[in-house]
């Protein structure tokens, strides 16, 4: 189940356009339980570094992180739900964009790189 899941990230990622290159990291817990983590390098140099925990018997994801940074490795945005802001209406999602925190529901990779590329136009 878990495998299923890593390997349909991966394939999200190989079929993506202007990715210069990217590493991935799996780790099975067992069955339904891992974590993968990654850093997709673009062919603009920008980068995203990401992490999600992932228990394929539930809808949501544990814990994720999409930080997404310039070649100066400046962040252009991080989408996480870390439990810090529990002042906005969706937490504990929510956005890191422009020093500001903003509302957001639990992203998944393809959304994000939809919004990478919609950036980078």
């Amino acid at each position: 189940m878990i495998q299923r899941y890593f390997s349909e990230i991966e394939k999200i990622i190989s079929e993506f356009p202007n990715i210069r290159f990217y590493t991935l990291t799996q780790k099975v817990y067992n069955n339904c339980q891992g974590c993968i983590s990654g850093s997709i390098v673009f062919d603009n140099n920008h980068r995203l570094d990401f992490v999600e925990v992932k228990n394929t018997d539930l809808e949501h994801k544990i814990k994720y992180r999409y930080h997404y940074m310039d070649d100066r490795q400046e962040i252009i945005f991080r989408y996480d739900n870390a439990p810090h802001h529990n002042h906005i209406l969706t937490f504990p999602h929510h956005k890191h964009e422009n020093n500001q925190i903003k509302l957001s529901n639990e992203p998944n990779l393809d959304e994000i790189l939809l919004e990478i590329t919609r950036l980078q136009r």
